[in-house]
Parts: structure tokens; C-alpha cells; sequence
């Protein structure tokens, strides 16, 4: 099967085209334009000018994708389109988009659930992966840990109660001055924070709830970090946190993303052994940051869990992994039609 995938939940229009069967999957084309410059002006995504982005480049970015591939329209078995969960506007864009694609072409249409789409990712990276398995997705709008009986069911049995980790990475990262988004830029600081003995220099609390639950919650450990960067600034009359020494802002990184990669893999320790976890799939872009990468692969390794990790090119939002979700949507008859619409929760969709 052939399929296109559009991808325009936040501030980057995806395509791609893949072929899927159950033997084989090959991304044959993936294009992200990607909206970065614009929002680092304003330090985050503003969903008005995201989604006037989308309309400018959602017809550029599905051309190029199909003409990457060597693949005509006649030759696509569907188009997956993400349709929740997003910015509403940002997702009007591609559902609309796909809807008038696949109807003006004679192609059936398949509705993808973002988080799903993240954690398909991984069929991409590892043919041999099956169902069941267990799918950590983490991004900048999620922290959740899903079981996942069949390819198309995904139940959550843990996540976090406010801020998700990207969220609050990009937070803690523009107080003390990183450009945006300050997710990639923190784990480049972490890094040379950890090389130079830096990672315990400030204590943070944990994320992971201490209730019995797989839950977390960032807000408190972004409140903490936010709060020590100012004390220091004002302890020291500095106007802000980028005027904070070198080796501070390092360890500030180093000892934030400790607390994080801790917190997450605590829970994600305890889900492996009440659950009897043998699969890990680890996905969504924070996976894309190498401390989360290392700790999770060295918890599977201490506990016999397989672990699939997409590279850091699948971990952000892209049209591969809306289009692998649809090979097993479109298998289990998860079709929709031009009635299709987008919404920003799960809550509300018949989808999910």
C-alpha cells in the first residue's frame, strides 16, 4: 500500500509517502517546512500566524513530497491526514487540505491521531515491530504512556497532569537565554553541564508523582528551576538569566534535564515491571533529546525490554509516521469522508 500523510497539527506542514505492507515499509519521500524562524520572534508558536503558514505551504510541501517519490496521485492506495489533537486552526488546514486532495482524486481518506502517528514512527525504524508493546510519547504537548493491544488501540495508563516535558524544557530554556525552541539547545547546554561535573549542582524535584499512578506533573519542577534562575539573578543584580555565568546556566541544564530524564523513567520503571512490559517504543520529539535517549535505552537494558527508538528526523512532527498510522487505520476500515473535521482534544473525536 502507498500512502500520502499530512501532517499540520502545530507549526510544521508535513508530507511524506510510504509504502507499507506487512513485510516491507520504505519512506519514500518526507518533506517538513517548518515555521521555527517565524515563532523564535514571539518565543513560541502563535496559532494565527501558524496556521496562515500552513495555507501558504501546504500545497508546495504535498508537491514536492510526490514528486520526491517519483509517485502521481493515481498511484496512492489513500491519504492519512492528522485531525486531532492540535492547534485547531493549524489542523483545519490539512484535514481540509487532504479532504479535497483525496476526494478530487478518487482516493479513500484516513483520519490519524497525532500521538498514534508519534508512535508509528517506529514501524518505520523497525519493520519487525509488532503489536503488543508499550509507546512512551513525549513531546511539547504530551507526556503519556500508552499500552498498545493492537496497532489502532491505544490505551493510556500513565501521563502527566499539566505541563508536558518539552513544554516545560522550552520554558526553563528561555529564561536562561537559549534561542528558541530551547528543547534542542538545552540538550546540547545539559551535555557540556554533565561533561563538566555540573549535573548535581542544583536539586530539583521529581516529576513522577508519588501516588501508586504512572503519572507525572512539570509544572512544579519548571516553577522550581524558574524560581532558582531568578533568585540567582537577583542575588547577583543580573538583569536576567542569560547574564548568568556559563557554568551556572550548564548546570541549571544538566540538573534540570537529570530531574527530568529521573522522573520519566521512574514511572516508566514501574509501568516495565507491573506490566510485565517486553516492548518499548520511545517516540515524539523529546525523544529526539540524547539524555532521555541514553536513560531510557539503559532502563530497557537492565530490564530485557526491546526498545525502538525512531531517529531524531522521525521524532519531530513529519508526514511518515501520519501515513504508517494509516496503513493500520485503513486496514481496520478506519476510513472518514468529507464531513471529517478537526479538533483540538481527543475528547470530542470519533477517532481516537
Amino acid at each position: 500500500m502507498i500512502l500520502l500523510g499530512i501532517e499540520s497539527s502545530c507549526d510544521d506542514t508535513a508530507a511524506a509517502v510510504v509504502e507499507m505492507t506487512d513485510g516491507a515499509r520504505r519512506v519514500l519521500s518526507s518533506v517538513v517546512s517548518s515555521q521555527t524562524a517565524v515563532h523564535a520572534l514571539y518565543g513560541g508558536v502563535v496559532p494565527e500566524i501558524a496556521s496562515r503558514a500552513h495555507i501558504e505551504a501546504v500545497v508546495p510541501v504535498v508537491t514536492e513530497a510526490l514528486s520526491g517519490a517519483g509517485v502521481e496521485p493515481a498511484r496512492l492506495d489513500a491519504v492519512g491526514v492528522t485531525f486531532a489533537p492540535g492547534l485547531i486552526g493549524s489542523l483545519l488546514v490539512g484535514v481540509s487540505f487532504a479532504k479535497a486532495f483525496a476526494y478530487s482524486h478518487g482516493l479513500p481518506l484516513v483520519p490519524v491521531n497525532h500521538i498514534k502517528g508519534h508512535a508509528a514512527a517506529a514501524y518505520l525504524t523497525d519493520p519487525a515491530l509488532r503489536a503488543p508493546f508499550c509507546a512512551l510519547v513525549v513531546s511539547g504537548g504530551h507526556t503519556s504512556l500508552y499500552d498498545v493491544p493492537e496497532p489502532t488501540s491505544y490505551v493510556e495508563i500513565g501521563g502527566t497532569r499539566d505541563d508536558a516535558a518539552g513544554e516545560a524544557f522550552d520554558k526553563v530554556g528561555r529564561v536562561i537565554g537559549l534561542p528558541y525552541p530551547g528543547g534542542a539547545a538545552m540538550d546540547r547546554l545539559a551535555a557540556d553541564g554533565f561533561a563538566h561535573g555540573y549535573g548535581d549542582t542544583f536539586v530539583f524535584p521529581s516529576p513522577a508523582i508519588a501516588d501508586g499512578t504512572l503519572d507525572w506533573s512539570f509544572s512544579g519542577l519548571k516553577t522550581a528551576a524558574i524560581n532558582q534562575i531568578h533568585t540567582l539573578c537577583q542575588k547577583d543584580g543580573l538583569p536576567d538569566g542569560s547574564a548568568l555565568p556559563l557554568s551556572v546556566r550548564e548546570g541549571i541544564a544538566a540538573s534540570f534535564t537529570r530531574a527530568v530524564t529521573d522522573g520519566i523513567c521512574a514511572k516508566l520503571a514501574a509501568a516495565v515491571r507491573e506490566r510485565a512490559v517486553t516492548r518499548l517504543v520511545l517516540a515524539g520529539g523529546v525523544a529526539a533529546n540524547s539524555h532521555l535517549r541514553a536513560a531510557v535505552a539503559a532502563l530497557c537494558a537492565r530490564e530485557g525490554v526491546d526498545l525502538v527508538v525512531p531517529p531524531p528526523s522521525l521524532c519531530g512532527d513529519n508526514g511518515a509516521m501520519v501515513a504508517a498510522q494509516a496503513y493500520f487505520e485503513a486496514l481496520a476500515g478506519h476510513y472518514a469522508d468529507t464531513s471529517l473535521n478537526a479538533y483540538a482534544s481527543d475528547e470530542y473525536s470519533a477517532f481516537v
